[in-house]
């Protein structure tokens, strides 16, 4: 008769399974910080896009008004048809959305319909600003008549800042501004 021979019982060893747990964990900390990176450089692009777009309808308003979105008021047209007047005031967020948004005539005054008068616009044909895509909820903007091309931001909450004399319009956050 043959002698038995022991089944031999395969498997992982304590220590193998703490190397390959180590080795884990190093390339977690290797590709981790990766994907925070990644979503802050499409923050950033996606800041970038906000920023040119809004400039771009900016600059198209100026060129057909001869002065900035928000310098004069948006409201008092007698508007063609059923359209809707413009209710902004001089200065304010409301005027700057209205007069982009909207027709204007020559003066600046906004509607919601065409005619042969109000043939301007829209420049931006969104009833809001975006939020900032950095803090990702404020889309609040603040309008400044500084006239200081050097304008900054007031702090950290995000949001947007104007100035309707100069026509700079960057984001309101200290961190972001000089886009």
């Amino acid at each position: 008769m043959k002698g038995h021979t022991p089944k031999r019982v395969t498997g992982f060893t304590l220590v193998e399974l703490v190397i390959v747990v180590l080795i884990l964990s190093v390339l977690a900390a290797i590709v981790i910080p990766q994907f925070t990176s990644s979503t802050d450089d499409a923050k950033r692009s996606a800041l970038d896009s906000s920023l040119a777009g809004i400039r771009t309808a900016i600059d198209l308003y100026y060129q057909n008004h001869g002065h900035y979105p928000s310098s004069v008021t948006a409201a008092g047209a007698t508007c063609p048809g059923t359209g809707t007047a413009g209710t902004g005031a001089v200065d304010t967020p409301q005027a700057f959305i209205d007069q982009l948004n909207r027709y204007t005539n020559a003066a600046g005054q906004a509607c919601s319909t065409t005619d042969a008068t109000f043939k301007y616009g829209p420049y931006y044909k969104k009833d809001a600003l975006p939020a900032d895509p950095i803090t990702g909820t404020n889309n609040t903007l603040v309008i400044v008549t500084t006239g200081d091309l050097a304008m900054t931001a007031d702090g950290t909450a995000g949001g947007w800042k104007f100035d309707n004399v100069t026509g700079k319009f960057i984001m309101n956050h200290t961190d972001y501004d000089d886009r």
